[in-house]
């Protein structure tokens, strides 16, 4: 059990934490603090345990498994309670959980023809602001333009996870006949 898999345990284990305190109301923004405290270190997490991964040669089957999964966790846990807790449309969420859905079996049907589907920058544009719109969203700060700040993440999130979606279904297409992507 080398540091990024650690990393990646670290990170599921906190994904309940980040929700009881997001449910929480300890008085004022304490509760609401502390989950975003959480959530910022979970997705530091994500960052680093990769970086670490790649730069000391400790990539492991299970780190390539559950590196991914634990990512998507993280989000679609906050992005459903934020839902419940009416701060965004379920329909942009399950858009963007079915973009999730999509590329993972992608992904999938890739790896069984031998190819590999790297992330995308779109993915990665995409996944830097979910990540700030849930820290956004998760602070829910009661200050000037907030709704209209909050407004225009949700929105370009939304576009970035049709976009990186679409991007790679273009570039993978040919995963679906020939088993050979770009």
């Amino acid at each position: 059990m080398n540091l990024p898999n650690r990393l990646t345990i670290l990170r599921t284990i906190m994904i309940p934490i980040y929700l009881v305190f997001l449910y929480l109301d300890l008085g004022g923004q304490t509760s609401r603090i502390i989950a975003t405290v959480i959530f910022i270190v979970a997705s530091l997490t994500d960052m680093l345990d990769g970086k670490i991964a790649r730069k000391y040669n400790l990539v492991t089957n299970f780190g390539k498994f559950m590196d991914p999964l634990a990512d998507k966790l993280l989000v679609c846990s906050a992005l459903i309670a934020l839902v419940d807790l009416k701060q965004i449309a379920a329909w942009i969420v399950i858009i963007i959980i079915a973009r999730e859905f999509i590329i993972s079996g992608f992904r999938l049907i890739a790896s069984d023809n031998g190819v590999v589907i790297a992330a995308s920058y779109w993915g990665k544009f995409k996944t830097t602001f979910q990540m700030i719109m849930i820290i956004v969203l998760t602070l829910n700060l009661d200050i000037p333009y907030i709704d209209i700040l909050s407004n225009i993440l949700i929105y370009v999130s939304l576009i970035l996870t049709v976009v990186s979606l679409v991007d790679y279904i273009v570039k993978n297409y040919k995963v679906f006949t020939t088993g050979a992507a770009k």
